[in-house]
């Protein structure tokens, strides 16, 4: 008996391995381009003003894996395609990244002056926004596991539906740390504020538009 249940349970455990493997890929090839770009401060190929461009590098990735992170779910409900065991590893990217860019901001352009730090979170939008949205993946990230889903309860999805909050204030963020209005920040804004459209579609449209496809 016990044989035949090991048997059947032989294409779980190896499905369960691929898609561990996949997770560890995807962290592999999601910090590529932190390191890459590491690399190039290094040999100096980052321009005049190197902290400045690893520092919005960084930022941008984050971004980018938040939009990513939010895009499982719509993909899921009008596709088919189901990606959400990778969800939560798109997420933790965009933490990673996040903190990697605010570490940046803190140590190499502000050069842990406090005083500075102080007056630019207090009265610099682009900053407070910033850091707004950096606090908020903080939480997720911290709660982003099975003792805080047991823990929270229901109130799990309510804290994680933050995302879409903190997607918004780095969108802001993005937008306000030039001088001028850019069509790449605006973009990133436009895709952040469509799929927060997207998630406060009543449900039985969206249950609608799932039965549809």
């Amino acid at each position: 008996m016990t044989a035949r249940t090991d048997r059947r349970d032989q294409p779980a455990r190896k499905w369960r391995s691929s898609v561990g493997i996949l997770r560890v890929l995807l962290y592999a090839v999601g910090l590529v381009p932190a390191a890459a770009t590491f690399a190039m401060g290094l040999a100096n190929r980052l321009g005049p003003d190197p902290v400045n461009v690893f520092e919005r590098t960084l930022g941008l990735w984050a971004i980018r894996f938040l939009i990513l992170s939010l895009c499982v779910t719509p993909l899921r409900e009008l596709t088919g395609v189901s990606l959400l065991r990778y969800r939560r590893a798109l997420g933790l990217l965009a933490f990673w990244y996040a903190l990697f860019h605010v570490t940046v901001y803190v140590g190499l352009d502000q050069g842990f002056d406090g005083a500075v730090l102080l007056a630019d979170i207090t009265r610099r939008p682009f900053v407070i926004m910033g850091m707004a949205a950096f606090l908020i993946v903080t939480v997720l990230a911290a709660t982003s596991n099975a003792w805080s889903i047991r823990r929270l309860g229901r109130r799990w999805r309510a804290v994680h539906r933050m995302v879409y909050l903190a997607g918004l204030c780095a969108a802001v963020h993005f937008i306000l740390s030039f001088k001028l209005l850019r069509a790449e920040p605006l973009l990133y804004a436009v895709v952040m504020a469509l799929l927060l459209l997207y998630r406060l579609l009543p449900d039985a449209i969206r249950r609608r538009r799932l039965a549809q496809r």
